[in-house]
């Protein structure tokens, strides 16, 4: 998807022609990168916040490229310390940035907010919705790990600690909303079978048999 969407150019050859895709060409470039960049410029929407920021990642993509199959670096520029006169003059606004790697940004998104009580007790207060943000957080942090392997294990064993160990907060995730619950569990069922989650095997036989609970919840089986 990223070479289909991204591989289009002008082409001096034929002034007025328009965009063509020109996905060699792209491909020949990218697989000569050492870094790959993405800005960050809202304190509202991070890189967990929404699928486009790794869906615009093409770190994983750039090592297949490489001949030598190493993985670039890859940064995020967050320029939400710029203040607003900053942000009008190029030259001022490099003065501001700080680079982050993408895993340093995910492992703040997790403390910030997805493992954050403020975060997620205000999420729940929503009730319905508020479940659906805090799987879709870690639908996207795993996102993360498919792209570029920036998440860090011990976001998910966190994760894993919060919404599904406590047994008061299962309670109340399953109640309040369990076809998002439902995802959740399957994402952390996938985030271990596809190698970015290394965790306990009774862990995972938990998560296995809360599936099932919640499948039948859904269908109205009775226990």
């Amino acid at each position: 998807m990223y070479l289909s969407r991204k591989s289009f150019a002008l082409d001096s050859d034929a002034p007025g022609a328009g965009m063509t895709e020109k996905r060699k060409v792209f491909e020949m470039a990218l697989s000569t990168a050492d870094a790959t960049f993405q800005n960050l410029d809202s304190s509202e929407i991070s890189l967990t916040d929404v699928s486009h920021y790794f869906d615009s990642d093409p770190t994983s993509l750039v090592q297949g490229l490489r001949k030598d199959g190493k993985m670039p670096d890859a940064y995020i520029a967050d320029t939400t310390t710029a203040n607003a006169q900053a942000r009008e003059l190029i030259t001022i606004i490099i003065s501001y940035l700080i680079v982050w790697t993408p895993s340093e940004t995910v492992r703040l998104d997790a403390r910030t907010k997805l493992l954050n009580p403020k975060w997620y007790e205000g999420m729940l207060s929503s009730g319905y919705e508020g479940v659906q943000e805090i799987e879709n957080r870690l639908t996207n942090t795993v996102g993360w790990s498919a792209t570029s392997g920036q998440a860090d294990n011990w976001v998910y064993e966190e994760a894993n600690s919060t919404f599904i160990k406590d047994e008061e907060m299962l309670k109340r995730l399953i109640n309040t909303n369990p076809n998002s619950f439902r995802k959740l569990v399957q994402t952390f069922l996938e985030a271990n079978g596809w190698g970015y989650w290394e965790t306990s095997e009774d862990n995972i036989e938990k998560l296995r048999q809360l599936y099932s609970e919640v499948e039948d919840k859904i269908e109205g089986i009775d226990p």
